[in-house]
């Protein structure tokens, strides 16, 4: 009995708990096109303001790739108002802090402020979008920062071509085949001109969402947004287009070598559904029964019992228009690749012809219980996810309601989508392996 009422009472205080981490938001948009959302938070004097652009490696021609994640850099060059060189001064010298990310879909700016500067951070997003100076010298500088980051992340990187190897496998229609950093030599060879046209159509307000989340006053705070945002004009209308892969015939393998590591790697990649589709998040839990922490399956087996692999790890990257599906790990001792994929393939058919035991399912709840709670503990992290939402799943109520997907996935589902998606006949299978490899 004891047991029963202290189970119970369990669930009313996680109710509870989950109840108090409901997300209150407004949204509207401004005549030009550009969407807003306010979340008021006034119990600490902080504030974040952040605008998504609805533009990433996909967008791109396939010219002239790696032009959006070079606008993140890009754009952080100066404006007509902000001398070049000065942005993260002034950021910096008002006790803030900034930053900017770039996936194949979207472009995120976002500054953290003292809430008493939250019009210093409006205004200097309404300068990125409305005055932005694009120019013969910051192309020049930032070419070389993001050839410097290629190099570090990708090209001297232990496993670092990994992604873009994949990609090129996985999609053969879609621009997912590309990476986001994109190709140094399309940089180099794009002119001025072709820069300036990447801004015009896409750095538009009707092509952008504004998020401030913090300490404000919610009337004050609509009338520095529409002063700094509303005169900016709206843009033309983006015509964007449709990809339709079709579907992977058999194992498609291929070896790539890395002068960069010792240890081979086996990865082997299956195409998934967009993130909006139900069956993402299904693979989101089958990614975490075989390889989230050292009691996942892949890792239990590999790693601790059987001590054939390094290392294993399984994840499910979904996108906005596909997903892709990866399995890998690095083998130890004698441990071939072969047999590497043989027994990562013995724990995916368990997964296809076994239900997780109950006890296996409520700790996974559990996991993306506490997963929901940790992504809105801080205003900077609700920002990032009301902005996402609203423009990636066309619904902002997810970020509070996104944890009942997830809850309501059950064990048979989680069965099925590993027998649908994780199919030997339609996978990739690269052999990622040391450079001294190379048959002469």
């Amino acid at each position: 009995m004891k047991k029963t009422v202290f189970a119970v009472t369990s669930l009313l205080l996680m109710g509870a708990s989950m109840q108090a981490q409901k997300v209150t938001y407004e949204e509207y948009d401004l005549d030009n096109g550009m969407h807003v959302i306010l979340h008021q938070d006034n119990s600490a004097p902080v504030v974040t303001t952040s605008v998504m652009y609805h533009v990433g490696a996909k967008d791109e021609d396939p010219s002239k790739t790696g032009f959006a994640h070079f606008f993140e850099h890009l754009l952080f060059e100066g404006t007509e108002n902000i001398e070049r060189g000065e942005w993260f001064k002034i950021v910096t010298s008002n006790g803030g802090r900034n930053n900017a990310n770039t996936s194949q879909d979207r472009t995120y700016y976002y500054e953290v402020f003292p809430s008493n500067n939250l019009e210093l951070g409006l205004w200097l997003e309404s300068e990125r979008l409305l005055h932005p100076i694009i120019n013969q010298i910051g192309v020049d500088t930032q070419k070389e920062v993001v050839q410097e980051e290629r190099r570090l992340r990708v090209d001297n990187a232990p496993y670092g071509r990994f992604q873009e190897e994949i990609g090129k496998l996985l999609f053969t229609k879609h621009p997912y085949r590309w990476s986001t950093i994109g190709s140094l030599e399309h940089l180099a060879s794009a002119s001025l001109q072709d820069f300036k046209n990447f801004s015009n159509t896409y750095y538009v307000p009707n092509n952008a969402v504004l998020v401030v989340a913090g300490d404000f006053e919610t009337e004050a705070t609509k009338k520095m947004i529409q002063e700094y945002f509303g005169p900016i004009p709206r843009g033309k209308e983006i015509a964007r287009n449709t990809f339709v892969e079709d579907p992977i015939s058999g194992n498609i393998r291929k070896k790539v070598y890395d002068s960069n590591i010792q240890i081979p790697a086996i990865f082997l990649g299956y195409r998934t559904p967009a993130q909006t589709e139900r069956d993402a998040y299904v693979l989101d839990m089958v990614s975490s029964v075989l390889s989230d922490g050292p009691s996942s399956r892949l890792y239990k087996k590999l790693v601790d019992d059987k001590k054939k692999a390094l290392q294993v790890f399984a994840f499910n990257n979904s996108q906005e228009d596909y997903g892709s599906y990866l399995i890998g790990g690095l083998p130890l001792g004698e441990t071939s690749l072969d047999d590497l994929i043989a027994e990562m393939d013995q724990e995916i058919e368990k997964m296809q012809t076994e239900l997780i035991s109950e006890r296996d399912y409520q700790k996974l709840q559990n996991k993306f219980e506490n997963r929901f709670v940790n992504s809105n503990s801080s205003v900077e992290g609700i920002a990032g996810s009301l902005a996402t939402y609203y423009m990636l799943f066309d619904d902002t109520s997810l970020i509070n309601n996104q944890i009942d997907i997830y809850r309501s996935i059950t064990r048979e589902e989680i069965k099925a989508a590993a027998q649908k998606y994780l199919q030997k006949e339609r996978r990739i299978i690269l052999e990622y392996l040391p450079e001294t490899a190379k048959e002469n």
